[in-house]
């Protein structure tokens, strides 16, 4: 066990967060003493340097700041761990992808939920090349909070560790700074606001919407406690992302509807890892620096630091009524992030586009059944049904944070919801002569059904049942069950994967109240918005009586079949647009918490 103060402070659950109407404290509130959170962060932690380091665990800082070639190596090897197929964050560091894996002692093992595979890549990357390494070990929240992972007004850093050798021979030893690292870093230490706030800087800073500032190695925080690292962005402006869960996997998914913006706060958004410089040292015996304080660059001397993305190109009154303009044209969020990342205006062929989606969603339900599976093998649903919910459902610990799967759903569903609005949106372009459209045939729903089938087909999703056959449904039978898959890991299998039949629940051990545990979770399956601020902590008798926060009544529609047939046999022509057509591009609203 990695101890309770790890699976308290270092968990990493997707869990909604409040939008506020009041979008962000003044300056001068935040730079004013304030009361500090009951909920602090910094865990257990070792000294790095207090025991000396066998050889292959010695840090060694051999220069005295990140480069702009350091820069771009670093990018260079997380873009090789993103392209590679590792599942997990000790496959990933010892996979042919690493290039510095061959350096690394016998029997070295890592280690990363969300909040933690940023800073595992950045030090172990810092380690292999020389390079000096601090990091925020301890922040508290702006005002009071039960939660400083999901505080309103975000957070500040009372406590930075920087990592080199206090005098000659006494080196850091790799392995225990990235044990402390495990111990001490949440997903709280992403979530504060853009500009000046009290106490020391944060690790990251926000970054510009722009090529090259968005890179292989950014982060991306979404306030519902999720964290994940860039790997790749394509010359159409789509950005790839690899992210880590409890339960050490690994996933891959491209940017889109399910990192959600929120107040400035907040911190939501793209941000870059701050260069660090290694001031007042001195050279060892054997060259490399001993002593002096880690500076991380302040806000003024980097050029792609930007509030841009909390605010909006044209501020407004609030985060809220920020736009986001491109080329004189008032954009979705998410559309000038793809173009302004892209660095021209997107033309989509939207064949092109349905099939990357439904490729990418193929790659969500087979990562969801790895996750079933690590569940299934770990014996939860052999384990009685507890009595309650966990307080919150989404930001938990213990074996509920590990093994259960409500907010991977959510994600899930949001991205099933995103496709259908998507291409509902591309037959809207096309209907009204955009010219961000690049379709040259006569029948644009059914092309899109036909590109959607075609993907749909080559993913089959398998699980294995609980008496250990193999079952196997088709792309489109999860998407109809996918209200129906239990995020409850005290379930069954069959019911994990939304089995309703009797001859696919034949094999189900669970007994009657399991059963009747399942069908009460029903409308918390139903909702897609995940709110950590609200008691959840409901007994099956405040399930089944719908009680006030357990979710909702109606699913949202994810059947984009059934979309493009409706609008294929409306009267509505969908050949391509007239060369010179007017765009009209329709905004669709940000999302806004409940």
């Amino acid at each position: 066990m990695r101890g309770w103060f790890i699976a308290m402070l270092a968990l990493c659950a997707g869990v909604s967060v409040a939008f506020a109407d009041e979008a962000e404290l003044p300056p001068e509130q935040r730079m004013a003493p304030v009361v500090m959170s009951p909920v602090v962060s910094g865990g257990e932690s070792l000294d790095a340097a207090a025991v000396p380091a066998p050889p292959g665990y010695r840090w060694k800082i051999t220069k005295l700041a990140w480069s702009a070639s350091d820069e771009r190596a670093y990018g260079e090897f997380v873009h090789a761990i993103g392209m590679s197929d590792c599942r997990n964050a000790d496959e990933c560091l010892k996979s042919a992808a690493n290039i510095y894996r061959a350096s690394d002692p016998a029997g070295m093992s890592f280690f990363a939920d969300c909040a933690d595979l940023p800073y595992l890549l950045r030090a172990y990357f810092a380690w292999k090349n020389g390079l000096p390494f601090s990091y925020a070990s301890g922040v508290a929240a702006v005002g009071n909070s039960n939660d400083l992972r999901y505080s309103r007004y975000g957070n500040y850093v009372y406590a930075r560790t920087d990592v080199r050798p206090p005098t000659d021979g006494m080196w850091p030893n790799a392995r225990t700074v990235l044990w402390n690292l495990n111990n001490n870093i949440s997903s709280a230490m992403y979530r504060f606001a853009p500009g000046p706030t009290r106490g020391e800087p944060f690790d990251f800073y926000p970054v510009r919407i722009a090529p090259g500032s968005i890179r292989p190695g950014t982060v991306i925080y979404d306030p519902n406690g999720h964290v994940a690292v860039v790997y790749d962005v394509d010359d159409e402006g789509r950005i790839r992302f690899i992210d880590s869960h409890p339960d050490n996997s690994v996933t891959r998914g491209n940017y889109g509807r399910r990192f959600v913006r929120s107040s400035a706060p907040m911190g939501a958004g793209f941000k870059n890892w701050r260069p660090l410089t290694l001031t007042g040292a001195t050279q060892g015996a054997d060259g490399s620096y001993v002593g002096g304080v880690v500076v991380p660059t302040p806000d003024a001397q980097l050029p792609d630091w930007s509030d841009e993305q909390f605010f909006g190109t044209v501020r407004g009154a609030g985060w809220q009524s920020g736009r986001f303009v491109y080329n004189g044209e008032t954009v979705d969020y998410y559309d000038y992030v793809r173009r302004a990342v892209a660095g021209h205006d997107i033309v989509y062929d939207p064949v092109v586009e349905t099939r990357s989606m439904v490729k990418g969603l193929c790659d969500d339900l087979h990562y969801r059944a790895e996750a079933v599976d690590i569940a299934v093998k770990a014996g939860l649903n052999q384990q009685p049904q507890p009595s309650r919910l966990p307080e919150n459902i989404y930001g938990t610990s213990g074996d509920w944070e590990t093994y259960s799967t409500p907010s991977r759903d959510a994600r899930l569903k949001v991205s099933f919801k995103e496709l259908r609005d998507q291409v509902v949106k591309f037959l809207e372009m096309s209907r009204a002569g955009d010219k961000g459209i690049a379709y040259a045939g006569t029948d644009l729903p059914g092309d899109l059904a036909a590109a959607y089938r075609e993907e749909a087909g080559q993913c089959p999703v398998t699980y294995q049942a609980s008496d250990g056959s193999t079952r196997t449904m088709s792309f489109e039978d999860a998407r109809a069950r996918l209200f129906d898959f239990s995020f409850d890991p005290y379930q069954c299998p069959e019911r994990r994967w939304g089995a309703t039949a009797a001859e696919e629940l034949a094999t189900c051990p669970d007994g009657e109240l399991k059963r009747r545990w399942y069908e009460a979770e029903r409308r918390l399956r139903n909702q897609t918005d995940r709110t950590y601020d609200a008691r959840m902590d409901f007994s099956l008798a405040d399930l089944q009586a719908a009680k006030a926060g357990s979710g909702r009544d109606a699913p949202p529609d994810v059947d984009t079949l059934a979309a493009l047939s409706g609008l294929r046999g409306s009267a509505t022509n969908f050949a391509a647009a007239p060369e010179g057509g007017t765009p009209i591009l329709e905004t669709i609203p940000e999302r806004k918490a409940q």
